[in-house]
């Protein structure tokens, strides 16, 4: 059976979801479930990652420094895993505290066209000795020859593998065959893929990867994750399974921690495939921005889809949230241009 390397990001991802507000009491529940099932990454950390807690993306109840001990003490075989964007990470900061701290897997993220910025934070984590690897976020944004292309420069810096990430849900089949079979084929380290589930795609989109040659799969417990959530994690193995694929995962185990998960989490903001998440897809809108862009649609009065719909136009990418309230109110005058129009008439 062909072997995929399960990345579990619940703790990570899924924090987009509660709005960056996970306790101790959740990450230690949690964790110590997932080491039980033997998922073998479990990614801890605010949903944008290393460093990010802040007004603009969030801020989290807990430090990175407090969520890494917490999950290091109720940790006994998984690997310790965490997601980092340079910009919101520094290595002085952040990224050697967190190493100094156990964690043992490293995942540098970029936008999809700017793998550049990662070269530092990839060298320092190979040089110290962590597994560490490539992300390319928001992929669809990009042409399978530029994906190459950034691929390879992560592939120069050290990194021992690329995660194709789809940021905003936005992928169908055939297009995660097209890119990742020719990242297969052009380089020599693995590659991965992260999936959303906004278009209802998740499992379909994951299992095109693995048929194209990936070996590493992202998925949450109960799909818990930004936007309409990633690919669930327990149908994810429960599939691959059938497929003939091994991942080394406990699956009765790993239906204890969805249970668990679902004591802990509360069900109302357990992500499922909305309106809002089927046009943030079909927009190519980055899945983190679903929770602000109700808020801000709500508060100014105009539809969040076309907040989606616009800020797809603008290719907007995680990190310009502040665009959010520059398309409401520009929606929001030209609703009300529109009202004074037909009044003069």
């Amino acid at each position: 059976m062909k072997k995929i390397l399960i990345s579990d990001p619940t703790l990570r991802d899924g924090s987009h979801a509660i709005r960056h507000k996970l306790t101790a009491q959740q990450i230690a529940g949690y964790v110590r479930m997932a080491d039980a099932a033997n998922i073998p990454i479990i990614e801890i950390g605010h949903g944008n990652g290393l460093g990010a807690s802040s007004l603009q993306l969030g801020e989290s109840d807990l430090s990175d420094a407090q969520m890494f001990a917490i999950a290091r003490a109720n940790i006994t075989n998984a690997r310790l895993g965490i997601h980092v964007i340079p910009g919101f990470a520094t290595i002085v900061r952040d990224l050697e505290p967190a190493l100094e701290q156990g964690v043992d897997v490293v995942r540098v993220a970029s936008h999809c066209t700017e793998a550049d910025i990662t070269e530092r934070h990839i060298s320092f984590s190979r040089k110290k000795g962590k597994e560490t690897y490539g992300v390319l976020m928001m992929s669809h944004m990009a042409t399978k020859e530029v994906l190459v292309d950034e691929a390879r420069k992560m592939e120069a810096y050290g990194a021992e593998g690329v995660i194709l990430m789809d940021s905003a849900g936005a992928y169908i089949p055939r297009e995660v065959e097209r890119n990742v079979s020719e990242l297969v084929n052009k380089l020599g380290i693995p590659i991965g893929f992260h999936a959303h589930n906004n278009l209802g795609l998740s499992i379909a989109n994951s299992l095109a990867a693995v048929a194209s040659g990936a070996t590493i799969l992202d998925g949450t417990i109960k799909g818990f994750g930004a936007g309409a959530g990633n690919a669930q994690l327990e149908t994810l193995v429960a599939v691959l399974d059938k497929y003939g694929y091994a991942t080394g995962i406990d699956f009765y185990r790993l239906l204890d921690a969805a249970d668990f998960a679902r004591s802990i989490f509360p069900a109302d903001l357990l992500p499922g495939v909305e309106s809002t998440s089927v046009v943030s897809g079909i927009a190519g809108v980055f899945s983190g921005f679903a929770i602000p862009v109700k808020r801000v649609a709500a508060e100014y009065n105009v539809d969040a889809r076309d907040i989606f719909m616009e800020l797809g136009r603008r290719k907007v990418v995680g990190g310009q949230e502040d665009l959010i309230v520059e398309v409401a109110l520009e929606l929001a005058k030209q609703a009300n241009d529109k009202l004074q129009e037909r009044g003069s008439k």
